[in-house]
């Protein structure tokens, strides 16, 4: 039986991520990265012109060689995505040693991490991982859930994340607050000041003698 995964959502923008490999899926780990708004060092003595391309526009750092145990110094997430199992394994091995989390793609042993399917909603995101397993099963099920959720999903959400802050700043902390939170995230929230979860809102917040902070429902 394989070892449980800790299914966490990691922020990286801002650090220092390291793909050795320059072709089609190297690519595809380095455009993840970039949404992502990490910092891409690739590593390959050759790319594809994808990656040349975000390369003259500065949107990565391209080092034009083979991968040597020093490219690992600074890094905080390693990915290995050449054709060459031995170069992958020893990417992983270097990255493991220096206590920096890898993966060799396509390698379920030489691997930290698993890249899941992801089903994107705005700021809803719901990942899919079988541990390597089948990629494929992930992704079937990853069109299967896009084919449930609306595409109205993600603004109705922004707009929930919105009236919910709203909701924390007025109304004390407890059962009832609680209580309304997980009522407001089965309505629709809409815009207007006479949106009824927002008229909901604020009249459950005055009931509770919270202060009035002003037009805090509208936002």
């Amino acid at each position: 039986m394989s070892t449980p995964l800790l299914p966490v959502f990691v922020k990286l923008e801002g650090r220092a991520c390291l793909v050795v490999g320059g072709g089609a899926v190297a690519l595809q780990k380095v455009n993840s990265l970039l949404e992502c708004g990490a910092n891409v060092t690739v590593v390959a003595p050759d790319a594809r012109g994808e990656i040349r391309e975000l390369s003259d526009q500065g949107k990565i750092a391209w080092r034009r060689r083979h991968y040597v145990a020093e490219d690992i110094l600074g890094q905080q997430l390693v990915i290995a995505a050449t054709n060459d199992p031995n170069v992958n394994h020893t990417a992983y091995g270097d990255a493991v040693a220096a206590g920096v989390l890898a993966n060799a793609v396509d390698d379920p042993p030489f691997c930290d991490f698993y890249f899941g399917s992801v089903v994107r909603r705005g700021p809803l995101q719901i990942g899919i991982s079988t541990a390597g397993e089948s990629p494929a099963l992930a992704q079937r099920l990853r069109q299967q859930l896009e084919a449930l959720l609306d595409r109205g999903t993600g603004p109705w959400l922004e707009r929930l994340g919105a009236l919910r802050r709203g909701v924390l700043k007025v109304h004390p902390s407890g059962e009832e607050r609680n209580r309304l939170l997980h009522a407001l995230a089965t309505r629709d929230v809409c815009d207007s000041p006479s949106c009824p979860s927002r008229v909901m809102a604020l009249e459950t917040s005055r009931q509770s003698r919270a202060p009035d902070r002003g037009s805090w429902w509208l936002t």
